[in-house]
């Protein structure tokens, strides 16, 4: 189990302590981001190219995770079905610990899904992954063009993260597409910002242990992942 341990006694941000039961947890062991983010993009590559399938279609893999798991990297990405982390980066299970949710938005329950990851095993590489042409993207425009007043307070809390990356594009003198191409960009650049800035536990890991926070987007035409904020 982890622990908030709350501030230290030399006034450092406080830290996830591990419990006996992950003694045999060893950082040394983990990959560097750099190492974690060049695997990534091999795995697109091979995906992109259509010779992915390696990593998931093994079977004697399928039982290895039952004894634990050292996930290299850390994908906080966007629920899109079209969008599945593990087959865009052609990973296998254990690979990856994957958070999901609509437009990638980073509120309470991802920041402390990311805390937990990187503290217990140790991750060094979070990706903050969005994608073109993102539902939750264009239904923020469209609700800042055109606010509704029946739009249910769950499905507002998603526009209202999103929102404050996305609202000056719209004074600028962008065509549909191009805005909701950096609108995707700005809220992938919030978020990862977010991680970033947001959580005294990524904070001090970033300071102290290597870890790295980077934005990347999908490209549902192409298939190919491009790593642009924070490398």
């Amino acid at each position: 189990m982890l622990a908030y341990a709350g501030p230290s006694q030399s006034g450092s941000p406080a830290a996830w302590q591990r419990s006996a039961h992950d003694a045999e947890y060893n950082s040394a062991s983990m990959m560097s981001a750099i190492d974690a983010l060049s695997r990534l993009r091999d795995g697109n590559r091979r995906f992109a190219s259509h010779a992915s399938g390696a990593a998931v279609a093994s079977d004697n893999r399928r039982f290895e995770p039952a004894t634990g798991q050292e996930p290299f990297a850390i994908i906080l990405g966007c629920s899109d079905s079209r969008v599945p982390a593990e087959i865009v980066f052609d990973q296998g299970l254990g690979d990856l610990f994957v958070i999901r949710v609509a437009g990638n938005i980073v509120a309470p329950s991802q920041v402390g899904s990311v805390e937990f990851a990187a503290a217990r095993f140790g991750t060094r590489l979070v990706v903050v992954l969005g994608h073109s042409q993102c539902g939750a993207i264009v239904a923020t425009l469209e609700e800042l063009r055109r606010p509704t007043d029946n739009q249910s307070r769950n499905l507002r809390s998603i526009v209202d993260r999103i929102r404050p990356s996305v609202e000056t594009l719209l004074s600028a003198d962008l065509k549909d597409d191009a805005l909701v191409d950096r609108a995707v960009r700005a809220n992938i650049r919030a978020s990862a910002d977010h991680l970033r800035h947001g959580s005294e536990v990524l904070e001090q890991l970033i300071h102290d242990d290597g870890l790295v926070v980077v934005g990347a987007e999908y490209s549902l035409e192409t298939g190919v992942v491009e790593f642009f904020d924070g490398v």
